[in-house]
């Protein structure tokens, strides 16, 4: 167990900010008889039409196929990547350019796949979400995925078919402010990963084993009953012998444990985070990564002492949130998710799967660890920041400064030029996140997603609507709920998101304004909690 004793922990607020008494729930959901905004739509065509635009345009193909990667360290898994590299080529532009992006998908055995970029704000459908905005793209086939880019900030983007976030096929998506005001004389690109593909099995493999769930493991864990529905009281079971309680999994080839006959190989158990209100995660994870290299052969910036670099850290994680420290440096938040914050200096960031930030540092003269702490789980990712001589850390190094001042996005404000004007509230929607691991039946409002009919039970909203959504967290476990198509405002002045914290038993309250019409997902980020059901169709109606 991870048990560092913190300084200063600034996270009281984190799953409550803005929530207050909860607003009378106005049409919760609505039934498929209600007439949808097509994602294809005029509406969608109207909208487009009043984003401006430079008139440029990039192009870019991009090839999702098998590759064998290096991740250092003699680490050479295959796995599914952007043209043979993981994290995939960053994509840069301006705000106002035109991406035309060509998806072709030679993926083995038949696999359909699409590409979600998240956290633009763009037309439905190039949102890349099958079955709701597109079709699948077949094996052997191709799709191009052409969009304006309207607003600058730090984004990635990765497929929305199954488990396959969890596997290589992701990559940085930076768009560029032309009026930037923030001064500083590089960047660095900060890529989050936590890594099973290839090692230990695949994805998929992972997904099958959690939907067992864990009720069957009652009376084999000496339990006098079997374990809540809503979620094994955070999977506290440190002191179960043969089992990897989420210590280094430095031996990925370690044999699987089995408990009631049910296998226990990427299951994880004792994973607990006082920061994330409990049980941190479900998965066993070999490696933590950053910018694809393990932690034991990490990543180098080379740089000089004095200068300020621009950090933009993006999760691209599927089951694992990151506290993220420089050691022997304090970190600046001036952006999450693309939007601009009154700056905060903080010693250590909290980042949820889906969640970016962007961080000002001063560099001092030596060599120094990145740390990214894979949170509740007693393990990390490492890169290096080298601005002298000096010998590199440990992999394993754990800078004081991850036990320092530690916040996460409830605590920051938005800049005044991005907060929301006030406005009345339209349509209030409660969003109940349930389910547990017993039974693995993550869901909203207790019912899971359904691929085979997306337009049942819709959120339904209109254009031009002041929209605000309570995230009533009813489960035992923190989800990363991440909302396509816009960025919502956290309570009355908190910051502008698209991916946000809600902890156990705990609600947060978000504002934003219905301008972008078409059919939109609000899903828990955590990748197999999402398949497993926990997503839902924001809907405009037509």
């Amino acid at each position: 167990m991870n048990s560092i004793n913190r300084r200063s922990v600034l996270l009281a607020g984190l799953g409550a900010a803005g929530a207050g008494a909860l607003a009378a729930c106005s049409g919760s959901s609505g039934s498929s008889s209600n007439a949808l905004v097509n994602p294809t739509g005029s509406a969608v065509a109207a909208t487009e039409k009043k984003r401006k635009v430079t008139g440029r345009q990039q192009k870019v193909t991009l090839t999702a196929a098998p590759a064998m990667i290096d991740l250092g360290g003699g680490v050479m898994p295959k796995t599914w990547a952007f043209d043979g590299r993981t994290p995939g080529k960053e994509i840069r532009l301006s705000v106002g350019d035109t991406l035309v992006a060509e998806l072709s998908n030679q993926l083995p055995n038949k696999t359909p796949t699409s590409i979600h970029w998240h956290g633009i704000a763009m037309r439905n459908d190039m949102d890349g979400v099958p079955p709701v905005t597109q079709s699948a793209v077949r094996a052997g086939s191709t799709f191009t995925y052409r969009f304006i880019t309207d607003h600058p900030g730090t984004f990635f983007f990765h497929p929305h078919v199954g488990v396959q976030l969890d596997r290589g096929l992701y990559a940085p998506l930076i768009v560029e402010d032309p009026k930037e005001t923030l001064a500083y004389d590089d960047e660095w690109v900060v890529l989050l990963d936590d890594w099973v593909d290839g090692v230990t099995g695949t994805p998929d493999e992972v997904f099958a084993e959690l939907r067992q769930g864990m009720g069957g493991m009652g009376h084999d864990m000496g339990e006098g009953s079997s374990p809540s529905s809503s979620g094994m009281e955070g999977h506290d079971m440190g002191n179960m012998d043969g089992m990897n309680m989420g210590g280094d999994s430095a031996s990925p080839s370690a044999p699987a444990s089995s408990s009631g006959g049910m296998s226990m190989k990427f299951m994880l158990m004792g994973a607990e985070s006082e920061l994330l209100g409990g049980d941190a995660g479900d998965v066993k994870y070999p490696y933590h990564l950053i910018n694809g290299k393990v932690a034991t052969d990490p990543d180098v910036y080379t740089g000089k002492p004095g200068r300020k670099v621009r950090l933009r850290i993006i999760n691209a994680g599927g089951d694992t949130a990151y506290r993220v420290a420089l050691g022997g440096h304090k970190l600046t938040i001036t952006h999450t998710d693309g939007f601009p914050v009154e700056h905060q200096e903080v010693d250590a960031l909290l980042v949820g799967m889906g969640e970016r930030y962007d961080v000002l540092v001063t560099l001092g003269d030596g060599v120094f660890p990145l740390v990214a702490l894979a949170e509740g789980k007693n393990t990390n990712g490492l890169a290096l920041v080298r601005t002298g001589s000096g010998s590199a850390p440990k992999a394993t190094v754990r800078p004081k400064e991850l036990s320092g001042m530690i916040m996460a996005a409830s605590q920051l404000r938005a800049a005044d030029a991005v907060r929301l004007e006030s406005a009345k509230t339209d349509v209030t929607h409660q969003i109940k996140l349930t389910g547990g691991m017993e039974k693995y039946n993550w869901a909203i409002n207790g019912v899971p997603f359904d691929m085979k009919d997306p337009d049942a039970n819709p959120i339904l909203i209109e254009e031009g609507q002041r929209v605000r959504l309570d995230f009533v967290n009813e489960t035992d476990m923190w989800h990363p709920l991440h909302l396509h198509g816009h960025t919502y405002q956290i309570g009355e002045s908190g910051p502008r998101k698209d991916t946000s914290i809600v902890l156990p038993k705990k609600q947060l309250s978000v504002f934003f304004d219905a301008d972008n019409p078409g059919q939109w997902m609000l899903h828990c980020h955590n990748a197999y909690h999402g398949e497993a059901g926990m997503m839902a169709n924001v809907a405009y109606k037509a």
